[in-house]
């Protein structure tokens, strides 16, 4: 049988064929679009995402006024999600929570009633548990929807209408800050104050051509809900501002709190912004635990509605700054805010934009607005005026309209018909008769021969016909007041920034919370501190067993003491030090690890593990042990007989992972590691020959595998030291005792020698020590 010929299929009707790379581009383009456009990234004018703008909305339809009841959240969230939002639930009501929780947003925009969560990062109640309303500043950002002062869209099903972007009475978009994460870009803008965003805006009113420098005198820095004190430097808030990318160092604010006895105590009163108090207080509880802040005792927090987090130091000869310098470099206490001013510009073209843009792109989207209301009003006002006109001549022609509406069969028609240039007046006194307004004659139109049709008969006063006239001059002069405004943009400018003076006095410093949280201040130089300068100095004895246990006993005891080990376990190290002093480990893989002494557990029991205090592998055995000393040097070789100077300064390791100094691989070690006192290097290899060659012949080095110490025909090294050659080489004989050898000519070479057999009664293993 032959196979049938690949011939192309045909699509189904219906369908169309295209290649997948093209079909693939041009869905996952759409998905970015509606992504960037539809949900991560707000829009420059009013500030909101597309779901906050449609619960605002949602919630101005429910009539849920600052004054007004509240409404169950389930309500809410339905209500957006059936008409505007076709999301999920639970993602619109964690939105409309958010709105709702003051340690998040600057000027909250929902008013809630029930649990919302807190700043521990617990969750809200659920929503048929919680209520809403909206708060007055968010009736500031809705001001002006019935006046025609934005566009409206279909919303998804077509069934209603929705704003395309609010009229935005202040810049909400730098007031409450955002943040989104869209494809392939993403945005992050912390809350500001927003009375120095009013002084920002007016400024730019003020002088168009306005510098960032000048504007930053304005607006010196973000403003927290949640206070703290910022301590990144002017110069680098001006450059993020003026590139809109850059970051803010935030930390908490803190005090000094006085006991008895000269005893004293840290209280934190403020946390960063977005920092979860119950974290917060685990993670420093972890520092406590782990002794990477030894002067530090206890955390303890005693927060009611306010943040009050106590810190106890462990002796009051602490520093408080050096205490709190050092929480801030291992703990939230001290946070980076990211500023990525990414935003829609006209709701369509994102663009990361400067402080000035921002404020610009606000400034021109108010203009519009105002101009929309405006003409809104006019509109209003001559069909009002049309509507005045026709009442009064119908005041002026009273007898005869009774007489048309009262025999006519049509009389709308017939008030159209009519010729009122003619005084048809009623009769009266002539003293009471006054000649007909300006263009108060001629035909009636329809509008105002059907307002006169629905006319009241208790309108037919004397009165009423007064007043019309007074209301239609109010409306000539409020008339003339609008046209001049929208031919005017010095006008216009001026009404926006009365309009900014209106929100500043309801919002503004002088408004019930509207006072700046978030002080500044210049971070000191108290990170740099070595940790010994924060450390009670005391004596203690280091003792390391076999099998790697560890621990620090108090005082200076003496190093032939018989101490405790556990079964099958026996003493390698023990020497005196300090508890200001660093503990530095040499493992055979030849990476130097640093133990801090103050964190050593204590001399009562049998210690704890090394391997738990640093990432030392299990495979890897310990060379040295010893106490750090600066300026000091150190001779380090490996199995193979390799090796090389180098500084003790340069092994201190800052993280658990150690530091790798000596290169080793396959089957090589890391073997010595010795503290250079004298003039001369000794090596012996496992063969037992002995070589003796200057120290200068030893290269300094910080990393590497070193150069040749000795040269082997079999096995390697099996011990290295440096001794002075004026004192001779010393060693323990098999009986303990020391011997001393003075005449070394036999052993004296050149570095990379084989050497000469040792001398006679050189120790069995090898050893120098």
């Amino acid at each position: 049988m032959t196979d049938a010929p690949d011939t192309p299929q045909s699509p189904i009707e219906g369908q169309s064929t295209e290649p997948l790379r093209r079909a693939l581009g041009t869905r996952y383009l759409q998905y970015a679009l509606s992504t960037i456009m539809h949900r991560a990234l707000p829009d420059a004018r009013d500030g909101l995402k597309p779901v906050h703008r449609r619960i605002l909305f949602a919630m101005r339809e429910l009539r849920l006024s600052s004054t007004g009841a509240f409404r169950k959240c389930a309500k809410i969230s339905g209500d957006v999600m059936g008409n505007y939002h076709p999301h999920g639930d639970q993602a619109i009501y964690d939105a409309l929570a958010r709105l709702a929780q003051d340690f998040n947003m600057r000027y909250p925009l929902v008013n809630g009633q029930g649990n919302f969560g807190n700043i521990d990062g617990d969750n809200p109640a659920a929503a048929r548990y919680t209520e809403a309303r909206m708060t007055a500043a968010a009736e500031a950002l809705l001001e002006g929807l019935a006046e025609n002062a934005v566009d409206f869209r279909p919303n998804y099903d077509g069934s209603l209408s929705e704003p395309e972007v609010l009229p935005a009475a202040f810049p909400n978009l730098l007031a409450n800050g955002a943040s989104g994460i869209a494809v392939g870009m993403a945005t992050n803008i912390p809350p500001h104050n927003l009375d120095e965003l009013i002084a920002g805006c007016l400024a730019v009113i003020h002088d168009p051509e306005i510098t960032d420098d000048a504007l930053a005198g304005h607006i010196p820095g973000p403003d927290f809900p949640t206070g703290g004190v910022i301590v990144e430097p002017a110069e680098n808030i001006r450059e993020a501002y003026r590139t809109g990318r850059g970051a803010f160092r935030l930390r908490a604010r803190w005090e000094r709190e006085e006991l008895s006895r000269g005893t004293w105590q840290v209280v934190v009163t403020e946390i960063p912004w977005q920092v979860q108090k119950s974290r917060l207080i685990e993670r420093i509880a972890e520092l406590i635990q782990t002794r990477k802040v030894p002067i530090l005792a206890d955390v303890r927090d005693e927060s009611a509605d306010d943040v009050r987090i106590v810190l106890e130091p462990k002796s009051k000869n602490v520093d408080p700054e050096v205490l709190m310098g050092l929480l801030f470099r291992n703990s939230d206490l001290e946070v980076r805010i990211p500023l990525n001013m990414n935003v829609l510009i006209d709701g369509r073209t994102p663009k990361v934009c400067s402080l000035k843009e921002v404020l610009r792109a606000f400034l021109d989207h108010r203009r519009e607005v105002l101009l929309r209301r405006s003409q809104h009003r006019l509109d209003k006002i001559d069909h009002r005026l049309e509507v005045l006109e026709g009442f009064i001549i119908a005041f002026l022609n009273l007898d005869r309209v009774i007489d048309i509406i009262r025999y006519d069969e049509d009389p709308r028609a017939a008030l159209m018909r009519e010729d009122w240039s003619l005084d048809h007046r009623r009769a009266s006194s002539e003293a009471d008769y006054q000649p007909p307004a300006p263009g108060l004659e001629g035909e009636l139109t329809e509008l105002q021969a059907e307002a006169i049709l629905n006319m009241r008969l208790r309108s037919l006063r004397r009165l009423e016909e007064l007043e019309l006239k007074r209301e239609h001059d109010a409306l000539l002069k409020e008339r003339a007041g609008l046209e001049d405004l929208l031919e005017s943009p010095a006008r216009q400018w001026k009404r926006i920034a009365s309009e900014l003076g209106d929100v500043r006095k309801a919002f503004g410093a002088a408004a019930p919370g509207g006072a700046r949280r978030s002080a500044f201040a210049t971070a000191g130089e108290v990170e740099d501190v070595p940790i010994e300068a924060m450390i009670e100095r005391e004596p203690i004895t280091v003792v390391c067993s076999q099998m790697g246990w560890v621990r620090a006993m108090k005082g200076h005891v003496a190093l032939d003491s018989v101490l405790k080990f556990k079964d099958g376990d026996a003493g390698r190290y023990i020497f005196h030090a300090e508890t200001t002093d660093r503990i530095l480990l040499f493992g055979s893989n030849g990476r130097f690890y640093t133990l801090l002494a103050a964190n050593l557990p204590g001399g009562r029991g049998m210690g704890e593990p090394v391997r738990l205090m640093v990432d030392l592998p299990n495979e890897a055995e310990i060379v040295a042990l010893f106490a750090h000393k600066p300026g000091a040097k150190l001779l380090v070789a490996s199995s193979a007989g390799d090796g090389f100077l180098v500084s003790e300064d340069e092994v201190v390791a800052q993280t658990r992972a150690g530091k790798q100094v000596l290169n080793v691989r396959g089957e090589t070690l890391a073997h010595v590691c010795h503290r250079i006192e004298g003039d001369h290097v000794a090596v012996v290899g496992e063969n037992r020959k002995v070589l003796i060659f200057p120290l200068e012949e030893l290269p300094e080095m910080t990393r590497g595998k070193g150069v040749r110490l000795q040269k082997y025909k079999d096995g390697g090294l099996s011990d290295a030291t440096t001794f002075t050659l004026a004192q001779g080489l010393s060693w323990h004989d098999p009986a303990g005792r020391t011997r001393t050898e003075s005449d070394l000519t036999e052993w004296l070479g050149r570095r990379a020698g084989a050497g000469r057999m040792a001398p006679r009664g050189f120790p069995r293993d090898n050893r120098f020590t």
